[in-house]
This record gives structure tokens, sequence and C-alpha cells, in this order.
């Protein structure tokens, strides 16, 4: 299954050569919903691997960008111990305009703004 997020990038990190056939790379995003009056601000680690890990160097910091990830699971068990490790991993990377934002949606008219019903004129035809 694939999501997409939307973000501004605050951090990119270094490529690591994990073993000698895995690669992989991570960045960070800063997401701000508003509820009400409240301002909920998240930040998001993603991660990109193997031949994907260029994908975050078009992209400058403070930059909105618009993110497309899987959901990557998996479980781990050592010493009898079994923990569970969740991965976001990016598949593509796209630069957002200012008027691509969620935000930036503008407002629906006021009262004023919309005609009034019926007839405006005083012609009986």
């Amino acid at each position: 299954m694939s999501f997409e997020i939307t973000g501004k990038l605050i951090e990119k990190f270094d490529a690591i050569q994990v073993t000698d056939r895995f690669r992989k790379r991570e960045f960070v995003i800063e997401t701000r919903d508003n509820v009400g009056t409240s301002e909920f601000v998240e930040t998001i680690k993603f991660q990109l691997t193997q031949d994907r890990c260029d994908l975050v160097d078009n992209s400058a910091t403070g930059e909105d960008i618009k993110i497309s990830f899987n959901i990557r699971g998996r479980r781990w068990e050592k010493n009898d111990q079994v923990s569970y490790f969740v991965n976001l991993e990016a598949w593509k990377i796209d630069k957002l305009e200012k008027n691509d934002l969620p935000g930036d949606v503008p407002p629906p008219p006021s009262a004023e703004d919309i005609p009034p019903e019926g007839p405006t004129d005083d012609l009986p035809f």
C-alpha cells in the first residue's frame, strides 16, 4: 500500500553503506496540522534505499516536498527478546510550488460577495 504526505524538508543525512549490497539514506520532514486553535507539529523520518538514495539530492533544506512512501515492518528476535521495527520507505519525492500546498486554498466568498437571490431591479418584465 502506498501513501503520500507533504511537508518541509528540515534535515537530510548522508547515505550509509550498511553492507556490501545494501545502502540507505534518511531524511526528516516537518508537518503542521491546525485543529481549531491548536497547531500540531510533527517531525517524521523517512528512509531511502539502494538506487533511490539520491532522490533527496534535488531538494534543499526548507523546501516543501511531497513524499510517496510505503510502510515497512519487520520482526527481529535475539536472545528470546522480540522487537518490531517500522520504516517509512520513500520511493518518490516531488518539489511543491507554493500554490500546491494544502493550506493555500482561497477562502470561500463572504455573504457580501454573493449576489442576492431574485430580481435586483424594479422592472416589471
